[in-house]
């Protein structure tokens, strides 16, 4: 792959984790928002309740008798326990007084403070409930309510309150709970999302692999025909009594040259998933003899054994195959100075191309089946195609060398089943 598409595709593979991560990440920060403020809400709801049920049993126990009398308040045990209540009156003139505060100091109010809540209380004729500091600095949670007379005039309020610290606390550290939690969400969506655009982005990483690898297999694979045919034309441009010769020859390149890009293209499309093996019962002895039919031997020697085969494949594909092997025979498979004898052989599923050349070195066995490479130590890429199409198939390519010498290609495919 070019460094240009490989640093694109990095980039690109960074902004879809990174859109991930902030995706994933807005969606926590909206989460740990709305789990954060409804901790808050419920601790202060649990703090309300405390507060008005005090409110609610100090205001029947006071009884109006011109003025609020406050007598009943100490006889019941509210009076002694928290949230800490206190009575105010208010005189004609509208001046706040203390009247009442329970005996049990848990959360104290300044005198400014209570006066304020009452009047509030009063001039909206509603219940005040929020945080106010207490006289020590301490954060307390207060509520104010109205008194009113048998005649439903305004004449006082009481203000309870409770220290809100070990609520504020417990949050606190609910919120850190949270937000660490958050956090570690985030840092595994990030995570997930490398993950994520990694496999999102490999079919089209290989997609380009493999059109690299169609480009540099063609350029390879076609310099040297290529050059011969430019070759030939030069010649015949020089030597315009030489035509008859020369144009079957620049025939002959020009259809090598096209099974070259039809077995590559073929290659291609098989590789990317565009196109699937179509599969079907074939006479394996019957297309391996139509391709040594079709093979011009141009002054070599080829004989053919077979016997009725049958196997499970594409018959495009093996063809190739088999053409590949008989060429890569023909080409290599001779001694310096000598015609090429090549014998093809088919048995039960399997073809077998012998040939009598120099033969192939055990050690460049496996590389004799890798692209750009051939027996002959000549590049090319017909015996990997043929390599190819075997383990498409799920089949096998041998290849070894014959006691009295020579090389041995063995192709094997998958018989078809039989009850």
């Amino acid at each position: 792959m070019s460094t240009t598409s490989a640093d694109r595709l990095r980039r690109l593979r960074r902004l879809l984790t990174l859109l991930f991560t902030a995706l994933n990440a807005a969606g926590l920060i909206l989460f740990a928002y709305l789990v954060i403020r409804e901790d808050r809400q419920q601790g202060e709801q649990h703090m309300d309740a405390d507060l008005r049920r005090v409110s609610a049993v100090v205001s029947r126990l006071i009884d109006y008798d011109g003025t609020i009398n406050t007598e009943e308040l100490g006889h019941d045990q509210i009076n002694n326990a928290c949230p800490q209540f206190t009575v105010l009156d208010r005189d004609e003139n509208g001046e706040w007084s203390t009247n009442h505060t329970s005996e049990k100091p848990c959360a104290p109010l300044p005198m400014t403070t209570l006066t304020s809540l009452a009047q509030q209380s009063v001039d909206t004729r509603s219940m005040i409930t929020g945080y106010q500091r207490g006289s020590g600095g301490e954060l307390l949670r207060v509520t104010a309510d109205s008194l009113r007379n048998r005649s439903g005039q305004y004449v006082g309020a009481v203000v309870a309150a409770m220290d809100a610290r070990e609520a504020e606390s417990r949050h606190d550290r609910r919120v850190l709970i949270v937000l660490g939690v958050s956090v570690l969400l985030v840092g595994a969506c990030a995570l997930a999302g490398h993950v994520l655009s990694g496999r999102a982005m490999r079919p089209a990483v290989d997609a380009l692999a493999q059109q690299e690898a169609l480009l540099g297999d063609i350029a390879h694979d076609l310099r040297k025909p290529v050059a011969a045919l430019r070759a030939l034309a030069e010649t015949g441009l020089r030597n315009p009594d030489q035509h008859a010769e020369l144009l079957p020859r620049a025939v002959r390149l020009s259809a090598r040259m096209g099974g070259i890009i039809d077995g590559l293209l073929m290659r291609a499309r098989f590789a990317a998933g565009v196109q699937e093996l179509a599969r079907q019962p074939i006479w394996l002895d019957q297309l391996v003899a139509g391709v040594v039919e079709d093979t011009p031997p141009e002054g070599a020697r080829i004989t053919l054994t077979t016997s009725p085969s049958k196997v499970d494949a594409d018959p495009v594909l093996v063809q190739r195959a088999v053409a590949n092997l008989l060429g890569n025979a023909l080409q290599h498979g001779h001694q310096p100075g000598s015609a090429a004898v090549v014998h093809v052989s088919v048995a039960g599923n399997r073809v077998t191309v012998a040939d009598q050349g120099p033969g192939i070195d055990a050690e460049r066995a496996e590389l004799a089946l890798d692209r750009f490479t051939s027996g002959g130590g000549s590049s090319g890429l017909g015996l990997a195609i043929v390599r190819w199409v075997a383990q498409a198939h799920g089949g096998t390519l041998r290849v070894y060398n014959a006691e009295a010498g020579g090389a041995i290609f063995e192709l094997e495919l998958p018989a078809v089943y039989r009850d």
